[in-house]
């Protein structure tokens, strides 16, 4: 069976990209032990957004802080968990991070996960999604697994009882289909549109698959090879609350290479510019043509 190690070196990433890859599968491995060790109780402080912090939303940080200082390749990384990006290095690359999505759901039991986007870069200042040399989530479930692309498609590779991460599917591909993870819903009562597009995926037999968190939800779309996400603003929230740098940008390039779509409303997800590290976006993610459907109905609803 093909390791994530062989499937890098075989893409013809290069030996440093590769080693940046591999720590943050290590930083995966790690995380994944910690959640099956640690409880779930409140770490007593929030996150630079006023967000409540878990123990775990910590432990999963300082990991990967920790190792990307460990690795010669990386210079700068940035987290959802803290305010400003740190420098932990003199290597070329940048990592960008969301140590833990979805972490309220962690009492409940519900598959959480990581996002991480690669960039070469001494700032994430400036940067937009199309600059990542790759990106990847983490999906901690019944099996720990992450999707990854290196811009050659998207992967996905199992995480063994022998610690090693085994690919299980390859050349990931989103097309047409009725599924819909409908975030955000309480813009319904300030969008009519929303409300109108919503009453149109029931209306039309749509299966509904929307679990609280992002990166399993993102994932199920890619996995199943259909369906949209959707989390649109509204007047007290334009923007949305997903972070474009942490969050949006590296599940944008996942399912581009998916053959998916991902956008605003108006522009592309991977063409917004990052102007400070606490921006957010608006985002419909999934099928082209169920993302255009949405844009369409928004647009005119």
């Amino acid at each position: 069976m093909k390791t994530l190690l062989n499937y890098l070196e075989e893409s013809g990433v290069g030996e440093e990209l590769t080693h940046v890859v591999i720590s943050l599968a290590d930083c995966v491995k790690k995380i994944a032990d910690s959640m099956d060790k640690s409880h779930d109780g409140k770490a007593g402080s929030q996150n630079v957004f006023g967000e409540e912090q878990l123990a775990l939303d910590l432990i999963a940080n300082e990991i990967i802080v920790y190792e990307m200082e460990q690795n010669k390749h990386v210079g700068i990384v940035a987290s959802e968990e803290m305010e400003e990006e740190k420098s932990v290095g003199e290597g070329e690359y940048g990592v960008c991070f969301d140590p833990l999505d979805g972490s309220s759901l962690v009492d409940v039991n519900l598959s959480v996960g990581s996002i991480f986007g690669i960039y070469k870069t001494k700032t994430f200042f400036g940067v937009r999604g199309d600059n990542q040399l790759a990106s990847m989530i983490a999906v901690y479930g019944p099996k720990t697994t992450i999707l990854l692309t290196v811009r050659h498609g998207v992967c996905e590779f199992l995480l063994r009882s022998d610690g090693e991460f085994v690919l299980t599917r390859e050349n990931l591909q989103v097309g047409p289909g009725k599924m819909f993870a409908p975030g955000n819903l309480r813009a319904c009562s300030k969008r009519k549109d929303y409300l109108k597009l919503l009453d149109f995926w029931a209306e039309n037999n749509y299966t509904l698959r929307y679990s609280g968190a992002m990166t399993p939800d993102v994932a199920q779309i890619m996995l199943k090879g259909k369906g949209i996400f959707t989390y649109p603003g509204y007047d007290e929230q334009p923007d949305g609350k997903l972070r474009l740098l942490y969050e949006c940008a590296p599940m944008a390039l996942l399912m581009e290479e998916c053959s998916g779509m991902a956008t605003d409303g108006n522009l592309r997800i991977l063409q917004k510019d990052v102007e400070s590290l606490s921006q957010r976006t608006p985002i419909l993610i999934g099928s082209s043509e169920e993302v255009q459907r949405a844009m369409d109905m928004l647009q005119n609803g």
